[in-house]
């Protein structure tokens, strides 16, 4: 017997952690389960031929919104070929309105519902060994005669029972690890699917302690935690940052998504207390508009999560990502961009502004023409128009999100956003005319390079700023020396003839430093967010050399040391690399957060 459990991640770099759990629990049915990931980049045709070579007597597909066209597609083609073989799929998009999805896909046996490990299992045994399949507990099939069976709902497990999925884990190499240690939310936020499970499993600290073993072992570069609200428990969250400050290798870093107004004084003293770069927090802000979070039913103290924040930026130790989503009920065009403003001030180090899911099952979902909430027909479902947003303000915020993406959230730009910024008053003002300017210019859906994307900013300020177009030429090559040792000179860029002599002091023939000399005060221009006026232009240049081997953890920038010719008898006499180790182990203060 050949069962084929079917992944389509929707990059390469994600792993699918559902499969792995599924053919983990079935652990007596090994020899028969094959498991297959492939990502929504390849083509259907390649993944279809690659499902068939297989031969499978049975073939299940894990079902998500970035999968599920590609699954509606692959399981009819299949179908074609191989009718006699059965297709089962299983996820959170096809656990609710099952009925529905079946009759509109009668090429598919049946569906897993929810919770998925012990259904698998037992539907392994039923096609390995024979049983009966009405005695499943948590399937929706078609039996005999083309009706529809739905058998009695499954309870949960007790996550004890969960087996380690990651026993071989050079088949994830350069990919990111999904782990979870808990499952359920204890918040019942209306757009979330997470609401609807009540109740919270923990897995025993003694397991979760062997586990994490093995990451640190294998020195993996990334742990993401998939609990829905790591620190709703405090003593399981303390353990597990304890255990991983106790035990850090230096280099695995650890990715929790938090409620950050739980965090408590004691777990904060903790976080200070870490390696620089060892964990990152995602915390989901959504809005800040009061009569928004009460209409989601969303549990959240705004003040308390600022101040948290902001504490943990001065810390200067740990990566924030901050999210907000656009479409929520209450909340028009002027709140939505208040709501941006403000979390925009917080300054994390990602600002991910994604739009409202209309997904089957959520509370939002059931109250869709209570809210005239307009959406996608087809995954992922995405909010079109509410009754506060039209389709025309929607594709407004769009342009923001876009720009947001190309210009704040890649680190790419970090100096000359720093400068643009003081030339609005508002942020999202900011990042929509950045939008507009594309938009304009047909510059929109087009792949552009990092030099381009600095040519096109150029042209916007030739527009909206001019007086200080020689600073932002300057910002920019900052900008793109900050980040690579790069192949080509930007052709705004001062000659490197003017300064070579100095360039072969510093850096030799050294592959992996760059020496740049600027008229303006780039220590200055990084803590623009004090400055009330752009810093003047110097009367003799300063020089930066930029050390590629010695990145930022968090940002992945590469260290900068501001130095003076040799006449003057300092070198290196202005750290601006973010903090972090020097060379002598020291730890630097003076970069401003950002």
């Amino acid at each position: 017997m050949n069962i084929l459990l079917v992944a389509i991640n929707a990059k390469y770099i994600h792993s699918n952690l559902a499969v792995y759990s599924l053919k983990a629990y079935a652990r007596e049915y090994q020899e028969h389960i094959c498991l297959l990931e492939y990502t929504i980049n390849h083509r259907t045709d390649y993944i279809l031929q690659e499902i068939y070579k297989k031969q499978p007597d049975v073939l299940c597909f894990s079902c998500y919104i970035w999968n599920f066209r590609y699954v509606q597609e692959l399981a009819g083609e299949f179908h074609k070929l191989m009718p006699e073989v059965p297709i089962w799929v299983g996820g959170p998009e096809v656990s609710y309105e099952t009925e529905t999805f079946l009759a509109d896909y009668p090429m598919v046996k049946g569906v897993m519902v929810g919770e998925g490990e012990a259904t698998f299992r037992e539907l392994c045994r039923y096609y390995v060994q024979g049983a009966v399949l009405e005695q499943i507990r948590g399937v929706v099939f078609r039996d005999a005669q083309g009706r529809l069976v739905r058998t009695e709902p499954r309870e949960p497990l007790c996550m004890d029972e969960l087996p380690f999925c990651y026993d071989n884990l050079e088949d994830f190499e350069n990919r990111i690890i999904y782990y979870e240690t808990s499952r359920g939310c204890p918040f019942s936020c209306s757009y979330c699917l997470s609401s609807i499970e009540k109740g919270l499993r923990f897995r025993s600290p003694s397991l979760v302690q062997k586990e994490l073993d093995v990451f640190l072992a294998h020195k993996v570069p990334q742990v993401k935690f998939v609990d829905r609200t790591f620190n709703c428990n405090h003593e399981h969250a303390l353990f597990i940052w304890n255990y991983l400050k106790e035990h850090d290798n230096g280099i695995t870093n650890f990715h929790f998504e938090i409620s950050a107004d739980l965090l408590t004084e004691e777990e904060l003293a903790l976080i200070a207390s870490m390696r620089r770069g060892l964990i990152q927090l995602e915390i989901g802000v959504q809005s800040t508009n009061e009569p928004t979070i009460r209409e989601i039913r969303r549990t959240m103290n705004l003040s308390r999560l600022e101040q948290v924040v902001r504490q943990v930026r001065h810390m200067g130790n740990v990566h924030q990502h901050l999210d907000l989503i656009a479409g929520l009920p209450n909340e028009d065009f002027a709140t939505f961009a208040e709501s941006f403003r403000q979390v925009y001030a917080m300054r994390p180090h990602q600002l991910q502004l994604g739009f409202l899911k209309v997904l089957k099952g959520s509370y939002l979902y059931e109250h869709r023409e209570t809210y005239g909430l307009v959406y996608q027909e087809n995954p992922p479902y995405e909010v079109m128009e509410t009754r506060w947003l039209s389709y025309a303000e929607i594709l407004k915020i769009k342009l923001v999100e876009e720009m947001l993406e190309v210009y704040y959230n890649s680190g790419q730009f970090e100096m000359t956003i720093k400068v643009l910024e003081l030339t609005e008053d508002h942020p999202f003002d900011l990042f929509l005319k950045l939008g507009e300017f594309y938009e304009s210019r047909g510059l929109l859906s087009m792949s552009h390079s990092r030099i381009r994307r600095c040519e096109i900013l150029l042209h916007y300020i030739e527009q909206n700023d001019l007086p200080h177009l020689a600073l932002y030429q300057e910002t920019l090559t900052f900008d793109l020396y900050y980040r690579e040792r790069m192949k080509s000179r930007p052709v705004w860029a001062s000659p490197l003839s003017e300064f070579q002599e100095l360039s072969r002091k510093y850096c030799g023939k050294g592959k992996h430093v760059h020496l740049e000399g600027f008229w303006y005060d780039m220590e200055s221009i990084l803590q623009a967010e004090f400055l009330d006026q752009y810093p003047a232009k110097k009367d003799r240049r300063a020089y930066y050399l930029f050390s590629y081997g010695q990145r930022d953890p968090l940002s992945g920038q590469a260290k900068v040391e501001c130095v003076q010719e040799r006449e003057e008898k300092e070198a290196g006499s202005g750290d601006i690399y973010c903090r972090g180790s020097g060379n002598d182990g020291s730890e630097s203060e003076k970069r401003p957060d950002s």
